[in-house]
């Protein structure tokens, strides 16, 4: 049975004395403000567009596979609405290449409050740190869709999303902590780690299948190509010396917490982030952050980077065009690289 529910709330949450401001209210932020909200945050809101105007007009509605929710609280086009300061703590949900953007809007109201990452790739918390002196990474796991204005699911059966938090570039530090904590009392499987940037490059490698899926469909991200784009991968990150968690430690870290995924308000899991941009017609991707993060290493190193080069150029093709996502087969990318498509053997 659906339970609904809305649910309006005026209180704090610990982090820190001030509110939690959420920037980017899509699938993560959405996630992020319906049961912060609801746990009993003071939470705030920044989103744009038909988003925007649904949720100022009739809150924010969560679905999950057991339970639709309606949360409201403030909202704005422009963080200047809310003034954030030393107590704040800004969630940055936006999408990478919206970074620069939403950095410059957030340090023009004043250069204070807390940064919390909760962004694919590793570029955004070095961007916020040349603004911001308390900025923090997370890695998200979070299976969550939003295709409709002012409509988040959340798809996982048990817990909603994993959350790891730590202190940029290292450390954890006692905000960290409440913000681990506030996560936890949300619902979210959340702890703090020190080595937050060794987790986001482990994270990074596994995105480096978006632009695939995206591009070819679903099936892709267990494909040769995602495989021969996270091989790469693999190989920058040795070449530049940067340390990233074993793919024994991730799977330690998810174990089958988040593999009970199921339709949420009639919504399927339909795919990444990468895919649902392409499916709401966005006109833009963070294949350049994600798959570009890895060409950008390899031509600092020397590796050679085709798989990602192509990934990155096509998904920026199909974000321009228009193109519907899962379109293009595996094979013809594949035909595309130097040498064809690799043989079975």
């Amino acid at each position: 049975m659906t339970v609904r529910r809305s649910i309006r709330r005026p209180y704090r949450c610990g982090v820190g004395t001030g509110r939690v401001i959420v920037y980017g209210l899509g699938a993560i932020g959405g996630a992020l403000a319906a049961h912060l909200c609801e746990a009993g945050a003071e939470v705030a809101g920044v989103a744009r567009g038909a988003h925007l105007e649904k949720i100022r007009a009739d809150g924010l509605r969560l679905l999950t596979p057991v339970r639709e929710a309606t949360v409201r609280f403030p909202v704005a086009d422009d963080p200047a609405a809310f003034r954030p300061g030393a107590d704040d703590i800004v969630l940055l949900a936006v999408k990478s290449q919206d970074t620069a953007a939403a950095l410059a809007a957030l340090a023009a109201t004043g250069r204070d409050a807390a940064v919390a990452c909760f962004q694919n790739g590793v570029a955004n918390e070095r961007a916020a740190a040349r603004y911001f002196e308390r900025v923090y990474g997370a890695v998200v796991m979070c299976p969550a869709t939003h295709l409709e204005p002012g409509v988040v699911a959340v798809h996982s059966a048990g817990v909603p999303a994993l959350f790891d938090v730590g202190r940029f570039p290292a450390g954890v530090d006692d905000t960290a902590e409440a913000l681990t904590a506030a996560l936890a009392g949300a619902g979210f499987d959340a702890r703090a780690v020190p080595d937050v940037m060794r987790w986001k490059h482990t994270k990074l490698l596994l995105n480096l299948g978006n632009a695939a899926e995206a591009l070819t469909g679903v099936n892709a991200r267990e494909g040769r190509l995602a495989a021969r784009a996270r091989e790469e991968g693999a190989a920058c990150l040795e070449a530049a010396g940067i340390p990233y968690a074993s793919a024994d430690e991730d799977r330690a870290r998810r174990g089958d917490k988040l593999a009970d995924l199921r339709p949420a308000g009639g919504q399927r899991h339909v795919g990444s982030s990468t895919w649902q941009s392409l499916a709401r017609g966005t006109g833009s991707v963070e294949a350049d952050f994600l798959n570009g993060e890895i060409v950008l290493l390899g031509r600092l190193s020397g590796v050679p980077t085709p798989v990602n080069a192509l990934l990155q150029r096509l998904a920026a093709e199909f974000a321009a065009a228009g193109r519907e996502p899962g379109t293009l087969p595996e094979e013809e990318i594949l035909g595309r690289l130097p040498g064809g498509p690799p043989g079975e053997g």
